[in-house]
């Protein structure tokens, strides 16, 4: 059984929530603020967050600020609709998705199942000979999920991840961001050009040394993203 901590300091809102996914048999976890969130992701086994950003204490972006230098676990921010520039700055600061008020349950469940499947298979161990994918000086092995550039390990959340493994097992193709959303999501891109914007530029930061003059993934302008095979 999964765990999920759902963090809002709106009761209604965590009911519902609740009730939304108990009906899936995950464990549901309680917390009003971010500074009760981080206690009980240190004291309990939490497998995703549901985490509001307008909150008292400690709010939703300084709460996912401090919880990514101890856990890559799945973060869904529960936004409203005006807080747009919020929504990009959580993805900034490493959220994985995003839901809207009000909520639709089969979305919630939908985008939790998406990344809960992510976040399992980026941690399981698998039986089946060991497999690299390399392209310049980044190598992926898709039997232990570690990344390295230059022979030093990086450190990837798993949305990270699946966008990085997409681009090497496609190499010299052009991807646009629906492409990349629907290979990566698993789901149709409404409106999701700027998630995937936000998560490549996050990616660059992390394998390029100068991410303004990309070697790795490269914009085609007009049309979506290019990782070149050779260098």
């Amino acid at each position: 059984m999964y765990n999920i901590l759902i963090c809002d300091d709106e009761p209604d809102i965590v009911s519902a929530l609740e009730i939304y996914l108990s009906s899936e048999g995950y464990g549901i976890f309680r917390a009003e603020n971010g500074e009760e969130a981080l206690a009980v992701i240190r004291e309990n086994d939490i497998n995703l967050l549901l985490l509001d950003i307008m909150m008292p204490v400690k709010n939703g972006l300084e709460t996912l600020h401090e919880l990514r230098r101890m856990s890559n676990i799945p973060v869904i921010m529960i936004t409203a609709k005006s807080e747009d520039a919020d929504k990009i700055l959580g993805l900034d600061l490493g959220a994985d998705d995003y839901i809207t008020k009000p909520f639709n349950p089969m979305e919630v469940k939908a985008r939790v199942r998406s990344q809960l499947r992510r976040y399992m298979q980026l941690g399981a161990k698998t039986a089946e000979a060991e497999y690299i994918l390399a392209v310049g000086g980044i190598r992926l092995d898709e039997h232990s999920h570690a990344v390295t550039l230059d022979g030093d390990e990086v450190t990837l959340t798993p949305t990270q991840y699946e966008i990085l493994r997409y681009f090497m097992k496609n190499t010299d193709r052009i991807l646009t961001p629906a492409d990349i959303y629907r290979a990566v999501w698993g789901e149709e891109p409404y409106g999701a050009e700027s998630t995937v914007a936000v998560h490549i530029r996050h990616l660059r930061e992390k394998l390029e040394i100068n991410p303004s003059y990309p070697r790795y993934i490269r914009v085609v302008w007009g049309h979506g993203y290019l990782m070149p095979k050779k260098k």
